[in-house]
């Protein structure tokens, strides 16, 4: 069957380093996204499948991995990129964005990592990655529902690694601590390296993916140079 990788939460930035160098290494890519009509440059590009999917969403989930199986088999790299970011002051901030951001973070990466773990399981062999932040090791002033989110991702990330790495399935959560050159909020030029290449960012998730089982990681953080931790 095909060697293939799903990208959860694709779009530009990140994800579309990740599926750049997914694809140079030679997968075939399913991105997943709601709306996928802005992935079509991209699929155009790589020769992807495009696929929406609302990944809070557990029957959405399953349709998904369901129709991935038949057309392509078992994915062997899992990437799950989505977020959810809600700011306020503890006392204002709207409930709804608070569950928003749980959904989107924690259950949606539940979702698509218990996915995963039943197209891999049968083969005893896949990884699955979890894109973290500062917020996951870090809370911010006025960011509680993104750091309950990004806190429960890190913790789904742990659980699985030590259920799933004796099976055969490379489970890592990876903090982007710092800043993504050419994001939304961040300047595109990086000529003095302050901000993280997302080239580089994607280039590390793929060394990930090829590590030897008896030497895995199962969480990195990545930040720029300047950046305090």
């Amino acid at each position: 069957m095909t060697r293939y990788a799903i990208i959860v939460g694709a779009g530009s930035g990140l994800s579309a380093s990740l599926a750049r160098a997914a694809a140079a290494d030679g997968f075939k890519l399913v991105l997943v996204a709601r709306d996928i009509a802005k992935l079509a440059p991209l699929v155009a590009e790589l020769g992807a499948r495009a696929m929406a999917c609302d990944a809070s969403e557990a029957a959405a989930v399953e349709r998904l991995f369901a129709v991935a199986e038949r057309d392509f088999g078992v994915p062997e790299l899992v990437i799950f990129n989505a977020g959810y970011r809600a700011r306020g002051l503890i006392a204002e901030i709207d409930p709804a964005e608070a569950e928003a951001a749980l959904r989107n973070n924690a259950l949606a990466g539940f979702l698509v990592g218990q996915g995963a773990t039943r197209a891999m399981l049968p083969a005893a062999k896949g990884s699955i990655f979890f894109t973290g932040a500062t917020a996951g090791i870090k809370g911010f002033a006025g960011s509680a529902p993104f750091a309950m989110g990004k806190f429960a991702l890190r913790g789904l990330a742990q659980s699985m690694a030590r259920e799933l790495g004796p099976k055969g399935i490379h489970v890592a959560h990876f903090i982007i601590d710092g800043g993504i050159a050419g994001t939304r909020g961040s300047r595109s030029a990086n000529d003095d390296d302050v901000l993280l290449s997302p080239q580089a960012i994607a280039e590390t998730y793929l060394n990930v993916h090829k590590q030897h089982r008896s030497a895995w990681t199962h969480e990195i953080d990545l930040r720029p140079w300047n950046e305090a931790f």
